[in-house]
């Protein structure tokens, strides 16, 4: 067998879950059968011996410029979609990662007859404030992802919390999705000496941090944090690993929210770097409490990193978090009351933002429990976690589709 990757996010361009999940299960499936990526950017890798190849593919961009920059946004993929769908596959499968590389796949499928795949990372109708960075191609990435999905041999949701979502917002048949979990490299991920990033950027080794890591936007609740950070324990300083804002807009009011803290309180960082893996799991092994204040998350890969460096978490009981964090034991789940469609909010911001700083003082203060939970998080993501099990049940998931459709072929 041989397997197809297509996805936006692929090493050295990753920005978010989706691109850490590709990249380890990759790599993973690698060591089982022969894997092809192909992906947006300019990568070029064939490893001999490795199975593995990866080729980057760039949007036409004489053909897009003249398009308003929001839609420009959403016609993109579909420009490396048709490239990726152009060059000839020997693949048996294709799989899929979120709706920027499903158009691809769709037509890979019909043009070579191959079983689809699609992972969902997060689904667009959920995600409304997409509406903020794509205008009305937020209409078109909708229509991307329901038409790919309802298209699809197979679903694989990241959390039975998706699978749930799934099946309410499509009307596909229930056993066309299958749970597989994100998963961790716990090889990367483990606890470290936190003390060369603290130097680096000039961070109080007197002082325990709070540590945040995720992009700035809607869906991550960054913003929520930065509201319940004036309600943290005077001693706690905060680090928040953010770069890059989606649109200009949440980027400016980050600014204002940022500046207006640390005209307030002493010891607030904000890193816009691309921090490393390894440097990120040195800024998890040092702080007190990882927050993961997110309003909308299927499953959050970043609390398993943050568990594997024996880190306790703070997060919102949203998604697919309280399957990778489990309350009480490894971290402390904060209850979420949405306003539900169309935009998703907390039913109350403010309370919410009050709930995300009691569960942080409320660890800060109790050292023994911290420890507990730290170890107890390290334990579970080794357990529970790692790529090679992924691997092997997505292997398990292609053989079962590909094996139904040679029976479908001999029987016809």
């Amino acid at each position: 067998m041989k397997v197809l990757y297509l996805t936006r996010e692929y090493p050295p361009y990753v920005y978010g879950g989706a691109g850490v999940h590709v990249d380890h299960l990759s790599r993973a499936m690698s060591q089982l059968v022969p894997v092809e990526v192909r992906c947006f950017g300019d990568q070029k890798i064939e490893e001999a011996g490795k199975n593995r190849t990866v080729r980057g593919f760039h949007e036409w961009e004489d053909g897009l410029s003249p398009a308003d920059e929001r839609l420009r946004k959403a016609l993109s993929p579909i420009s490396v979609n048709l490239a990726t769908a152009a060059l000839p596959t020997t693949a048996d499968i294709v799989h899929c990662h979120t709706w920027y590389s499903m158009m691809g796949g769709l037509w890979i499928k019909l043009l070579y007859d191959l079983p689809l795949v699609i992972t969902t990372h997060s689904l667009e109708p959920l995600r409304p404030w997409k509406a903020e960075q794509l205008g009305r191609g937020y209409q078109l990435s909708s229509w991307i992802e329901r038409t790919a999905v309802t298209s699809a041999d197979a679903v694989i949701a990241v959390s039975e919390g998706t699978r749930t979502e799934i099946l309410d917002t499509y009307s596909i048949p229930p056993d066309k999705v299958r749970v597989i979990h994100n998963g961790v490299d716990i090889s990367l991920f483990r606890p470290l000496n936190p003390l060369p990033m603290l130097e680096k950027y000039g961070i109080s080794s007197e002082r325990p941090y709070v540590l945040f890591v995720g992009r700035i936007t809607r869906q991550k609740g960054v913003i929520y944090l930065v509201r319940a950070i004036r309600h943290f324990h005077p001693d706690l300083q905060v680090v928040l690993c953010a770069g890059a804002p989606d649109t200009v807009e949440i980027g400016q009011e980050m600014d204002r929210e940022v500046s207006r803290l640390q005209s307030e309180r002493t010891g607030i960082y904000w890193i816009r770097d691309i921090i490393a893996p390894e440097d990120l799991a040195r800024f998890y092994s040092g702080a007190v409490v990882f927050v993961c204040p997110s309003i909308y998350e299927p499953f959050g890969i970043i609390n398993l990193e943050a568990m594997a460096c024996g880190c306790p978490v703070v997060a919102s009981k949203v998604g697919g978090i309280p399957e990778a964090v489990e309350d009480n034991v490894t971290g402390l789940l904060v209850p979420f009351e949405s306003k539900g469609a169309p935009d998703y909010q907390p039913r109350d911001p403010e309370q919410f933002s009050r709930d995300l700083a009691q569960a942080v003082n409320t660890l800060y203060k109790d050292k023994d429990r911290r420890v507990a939970m730290g170890k107890a998080g390290r334990l579970r993501v080794e357990r529970h976690f790692s790529w090679d099990s992924i691997a092997r049940q997505t292997l398990d998931l292609y053989e079962e589709l590909i094996s139904t459709r040679a029976a479908r072929a001999v029987n016809v």
